[in-house]
């Protein structure tokens, strides 16, 4: 599959929460819990730091084959801590729903084909994790059943893809959901929303207050390029929180009506 057709599944909603204050599961130096599964900031911390490193060291190297000097900013790149964590969080929600429904998922989107448009190098531990979340996601909107569609839903990916897609603000419902196209993927990514946030309940996943809300790690394409952006899915309260009564809200992505195909959520 060449890389430029990755297309998210892009999905949203928010999930209502109760504090975990006295659980023994609000442990200052942890990130999220999903169920027995803890990562704590010094793993987040070391994906960031070589997604930064590995980055900043290719671009050294491209400029001394130029014969120029990179500025901080272009020796930087467009990974937060908070992407990392969102990654995490829905990898492990995405593997517990995979071993329960035994799906097969084919290795198929490689680190190399996301690379130049994730804009961290493949080498990076980031990016194999990406091109993991890429081939579950896709498996998963094609199994499961599709969702719904709703404004609310059209206008929370449109808000969310505004800057990295480079929207005019203040479109309209009717604006956006022709801009949209037909819907199709939007119900695949519906699908998948909701089972992350079944999944999430299930597995008592809590998350530190300093990475809430968490969002699906999602890409479109324009047909050119590849977007990367996240949605939120689990949204907190307080300190380090548990997941309880999710209400999903559907999703969609702004690409032409036949210009794409659902892929990665």
């Amino acid at each position: 599959m060449r890389a430029r057709r990755l297309v998210a599944a892009a999905s949203v909603a928010a999930l209502a929460v109760s504090s975990l204050a006295g659980c023994g599961r609000s442990a200052p130096d942890v990130a999220a819990y999903v169920g027995e599964t803890t990562y704590p900031l010094s793993r987040v911390d070391a994906i960031y730091e070589d997604a930064q490193s590995t980055f900043e060291e290719v671009v050294r190297q491209e400029a001394v084959r130029a014969g120029g000097t990179p500025s901080p900013e272009q020796l930087r790149a467009d990974v937060t801590r908070q992407d990392v964590v969102n990654l995490l969080v829905s990898l492990e929600l995405g593997r517990r729903i995979v071993a329960a429904k035994n799906i097969q998922v084919p290795d198929q989107i490689s680190p190399e084909q996301l690379q130049q448009q994730l804009r961290v190098p493949a080498a990076a531990e980031y990016t194999r994790l990406w091109g993991e979340w890429a081939d579950m996601s896709q498996v998963l909107s094609q199994q499961l059943p599709a969702g719904e569609l709703s404004d609310d839903a059209v206008m929370a990916v449109y808000r969310a893809l505004q800057q990295p897609a480079g929207l005019e603000p203040g479109m309209s419902v009717e604006q956006v959901r022709q801009l949209f196209g037909d819907g199709g993927f939007v119900r695949a990514g519906a699908a998948l929303s909701v089972a992350l946030q079944e999944e999430a309940e299930r597995a008592s996943t809590s998350i530190n207050p300093r990475y809430q809300p968490i969002g699906v790690p999602s890409v479109v394409s324009n047909g050119q390029a590849l977007i990367f952006y996240s949605l939120p899915y689990i949204d907190t309260d307080g300190p380090v929180t548990d997941i309880s009564t999710p209400e999903p809200l559907p999703s969609v992505e702004p690409t032409g009506a036949d210009a794409t195909e659902p892929v990665a959520g």
